[in-house]
């Protein structure tokens, strides 16, 4: 927060009379319109241990996106493309390391390594019939450790307070060691299990996104780094230990993955050629779409009638459980709402709770559900949205703080008895119209505990989505339009789960990462831009438009600031400068008599007048599962 306190500091800007009459013409401000917000992004592309001739720049750059534009990814659902209103172009800047450089970096992986028994996936590997080694040995590298070496010793000419992309390959090297990178210092606050230490599907080939400040593993000022070894592992989170079968669920399509270094040679998995365009692709899908710049899950802004000042988590805790009181044995508020601050910083953030019986209608809609079963049939509503629909029928006893908050966020925690099946750990749903986020649903039984998990983090991580927020393993393509998931041709991307991201499944950190952190500044930036926009137009069309004159005027400045600043990749300051701007055409409305907050449910009821464009039984919403065939369940 010290950061964010220093931003709020220089934004004192006097409301002097503009320079001109009444004028509806800005330089930044473009009311009734989108923003206009534009960034030259850089990318650091670093080869640590790949020669030229094994990953070629031309090969490498050949399909790599000159730009990006962010959208509302829950719209997709709805066929509504939503715009931000950003526009990102990439300017790439790609090195290869030298002799120097990587004797000292393989030097101190060596150092940092600590021998270890194979891990399961290994062993699995090596009993394959296509394998082109069997791996003799293996060692575990500490993850936060390498991405704090390469912040404090970047190489020359590369500025690592800008995204950057390590790719790593310490194979063929006489000092090679088999390795796998862990992080083991964040159990489960509500069970201590400590997914790092127990589980060798987390131990994992790639790391980075940890922010100056993280409690664990602070860096200490401000990089944005990301590390992927194909020479560690192989792991779980792609299944790039398996190199026997190519299609993995059996739907006659390759689940694309990149096996290790050693894979890529003749009669290996993948041919050598292939290497630069694999490691393409991971920039592409990975670390450009799915971290450095993404597309929000829901709008950041809120469905509230104005952009929230103050944000109240409303937790409902349905106690199914005997004998146990989840919502003070497995709730942790102060970290849910520490972490939650960090990210929505101009917020105020509070946190209460009530507990409600699991009888009734709140348990014959799970049951229901978890048989796709609707408890409400005559709406057509497939059974999922048995939660929404009935919790939204009962809203009105758990939404105690209309009035004192801006907007109080509907949470609602099922803990049921032993034997009872929980349809996911957690999801934030949408409101089955249009796309526009609803509540927050999260689970927990005896067996999700003994799996290791409290309510504590799934409500941090769905709290996420509903602010904005989307996996590091799913996102949006804008390029080609394509919005994807971990599943055939994009198989690998769930190598993005492997960062310091609450929102990923990797369940080793409690954190938001430096790319959310940044990602949900700029998509801020553009909500409270587009807001003093919709506001501004609606001054301009009052007859007392001239008694505004001023506040448009210093609004289009703050705007031109925000601008400034975003194009600097000064996120915090840009969002907070957009803030201010909304706040002064606020003012303007008022001097204006203009009421606000009038246009926030328009795309909603449009919707739902014309909903017949989506059917009712598609799933529109986001679980976060526990699926038995998912890396979140491997042992």
């Amino acid at each position: 927060m010290a950061a964010a306190t220093a931003v709020l500091t220089v934004l004192s800007l006097s409301l002097a009379p503009a320079s001109q009459a009444a004028n509806t013409r800005y330089p930044h401000l473009n009311p009734g319109g989108q923003p206009r917000l534009t960034e030259r992004v850089p990318v650091n592309v670093v080869f640590l241990g790949y020669e030229s001739n094994q990953v070629s720049r031309s090969a490498f750059q050949a399909g790599l996106p000159d730009s990006y534009d962010p959208v509302v990814r829950s719209r997709l659902l709805y066929m509504t493309e939503e715009k931000l209103g950003l526009h990102y172009t990439y300017d790439y800047r790609i090195s290869y390391t030298d002799r120097r450089y990587e004797d000292r970096f393989f030097g101190e992986l060596t150092r940092l390594s600590r021998p270890a028994p194979l891990t399961s996936l290994q062993t699995e590997y090596n009993a394959q019939q296509r394998n082109v080694l069997d791996i003799t040995g293996n060692h575990h590298i500490d993850a936060p450790s390498v991405e704090r070496w390469l912040a404090k010793n970047p190489p020359a000419g590369v500025d690592t307070r800008r995204n950057t992309i390590f790719f790593i390959n310490w194979y063929g090297r006489s000092d090679f060691r088999f390795h796998v990178y862990t992080k083991t210092n964040e159990p489960d606050p509500d069970t201590g299990y400590n997914f790092g230490v127990e589980r060798d599907s987390r131990k994992i080939i790639a790391w980075g996104g940890t922010t100056a400040k993280d409690e664990e593993d602070g860096l200490g000022s401000t990089h944005r780094i990301w590390f992927h070894d194909l020479s560690a592992g192989p792991e779980s989170w792609t299944n790039n230990w398996n190199v026997d079968e190519p299609d993995l669920d059996g739907n006659g399509v390759e689940d694309y993955r990149m096996p290790p270094t050693w894979e890529y040679t003749a009669g290996g998995y993948r041919a050598p050629g292939k290497l630069a365009g694999d490691l393409g692709l991971i920039t592409r899908y990975v670390a450009l779409n799915l971290l450095f710049t993404t597309s929000p899950l829901y709008p950041t802004e809120l469905p509230t009638a104005e952009p929230p000042r103050s944000i109240n988590l409303d937790s409902n805790v349905y106690e199914g459980w005997p004998g146990v009181d989840a919502s003070k044995t497995y709730v942790k508020p102060d970290l849910l709402l520490s972490e939650l601050r960090e990210l929505r910083w101009r917020n105020r953030l509070d946190y209460d709770s009530q507990d409600l019986p699991f009888t009734g209608d709140a348990e014959r809609c799970y049951r229901l559900a978890l048989e796709d079963a609707s408890c409400y049939p005559e709406t057509g509503y497939p059974g999922f949205a048995n939660f929404y629909l009935q919790n939204q029928r009962e809203l009105a006893r758990t939404q105690d703080d209309q009035g004192r908050v801006d907007y109080e966020m509907p949470m609602f925690s099922y803990a049921v008895p032993a034997g009872t099946p929980v349809p996911a750990l957690g999801f934030a749903d949408d409101n089955w119209v249009d796309g526009t986020q609803s509540y927050v649903f999260a689970f927990v039984s005896p067996e999700i505990v003994e799996a290791g998990y409290g309510l504590t983090t799934t409500l941090i991580h769905e709290v996420g989505h509903h602010i904005g927020m989307s996996h590091p393993h799913d996102g949006y393509d804008s390029a080609s339009g394509v919005d994807y998931f971990p599943a055939d041709e994009f198989y690998f991307v769930g190598a993005g789960d492997q960062t310091n991201s609450m929102m990923s499944y990797i369940d080793l950190n409690w954190d938001f990462s430096q790319f959310d952190h940044d990602n949900s500044d700029r998509f801020l930036t553009a909500a409270y831009n587009e807001a003093a926009n919709r506001l501004a137009a609606d001054v301009l069309d009052s007859p007392r438009s001239h008694r505004a004159r001023d506040e448009l005027a210093a609004a289009d400045r703050l705007l031109g600031r925000a601008k400034a600043a975003l194009a600097d990749h000064q996120y915090a300051t840009a969002h907070a400068y957009a803030d201010q701007a909304y706040t002064v055409v606020v003012d303007g409305a008022r001097q204006a008599g203009v009421p606000t907050g009038k246009v926030a449910a328009q795309m909603t009821a449009e919707a739902k007048a014309a909903r017949t464009s989506v059917e009712a039984n598609e799933p529109h919403e986001f679980v976060d599962s526990l699926d038995p065939e998912g890396p979140r369940s491997q042992p």
